[in-house]
């Protein structure tokens, strides 16, 4: 047994190397000059060219702020309806409703790379293109169906007790949903939130061909402009890259307990 241990020990610990080899070329080299980049392609070196980091500030500040405007105001339009949606297929019944539910699995086994040209005509109709709603727009009602699925479990799994309960009291609707539903369906929202935020900032098929003016671009369309610019200066081009994920690391790192209890819930923990 001590064997097996140590062996899977020493396995889980080359495995975590090899995952973080990337990040640490990646760090490594953004305090680099050109010569240094070419002469000492994996080893530190010195001095250290913190400027690389100002400058790459200085270029994808605006696509930062950009991604966070997109980011923040689709995170709260896909919390906010699917959690209403969710909650109302799980707690009422009303005709029609199982259709309605499975239609929305349904959408979940449709890529969306088949709805990338039929969106784009729809949005050109409506002349959003090259503004910020053809992002929030698509990325809410992408995000429902997801959404919605996994909310409608955890809402489901919520004892009808506490429910008929609050009823008796004098509770309303809208106060069953806000003060039973939400606060234990909290991580799982918890879950699906990251997820949500994960996926509208990393996204970059769709602002490339929405959105054409530079002033509002976000940031995966930024920095592909700032790689084809800067090419061949790989400290900057580096350092713009760890700036663009600070975001993401330390959205991650403020949720991780409620992410972490979310994904292994499954639903509600009671």
């Amino acid at each position: 047994m001590r064997l097996w241990r140590s062996l899977a020990f020493i396995a889980l610990v080359l495995l975590a190397v090899l995952t973080f080899v990337p990040f640490m070329f990646l760090l490594v080299n953004s305090v680099k000059s050109i010569p240094q980049f070419y002469r000492n392609f994996w080893s530190p070196t010195l001095p250290v060219h913190f400027e690389n980091y100002r400058e790459a500030w200085a270029e994808v500040r605006p696509y930062i702020v950009n991604s966070l405007y997109v980011t923040t105001l689709t995170f709260i339009g896909v919390i906010s309806l699917s959690s209403i949606t969710a909650f109302t297929i799980a707690r009422y019944r009303f005709p029609g409703r199982d259709a309605i539910f499975t239609f929305i699995i349904a959408i979940l086994m449709v890529p969306g790379i088949l709805t990338l040209v039929p969106s784009f005509m729809l949005f050109k109709d409506l002349g959003l293109l090259n503004t910020y709603w053809v992002m929030i727009i698509a990325y809410v009602s992408g995000g429902q169906a997801f959404a919605i699925f996994v909310l409608r479990t955890a809402f489901a799994a919520i004892p009808s007790d506490l429910f008929d309960s609050a009823q008796i009291d004098g509770a309303a609707d809208w106060q069953r949903f806000w003060y039973i539903g939400i606060p234990l369906a909290q991580p799982v929202i918890g879950a699906v939130a990251i997820v949500n935020v994960l996926g509208t900032w990393n996204s970059f098929i769709w602002p490339l061909v929405t959105v054409s003016d530079d002033r509002k671009s976000v940031i995966t369309k930024g920095l592909f402009t700032f790689a084809s610019q800067y090419g061949q200066r790989y400290g900057a081009m580096f350092a713009g890259y760890i700036i663009a994920s600070l975001p993401l690391l330390i959205c991650f790192l403020l949720a991780t307990r409620l992410f972490i209890r979310g994904m292994t819930s499954g639903a509600i923990k009671l």
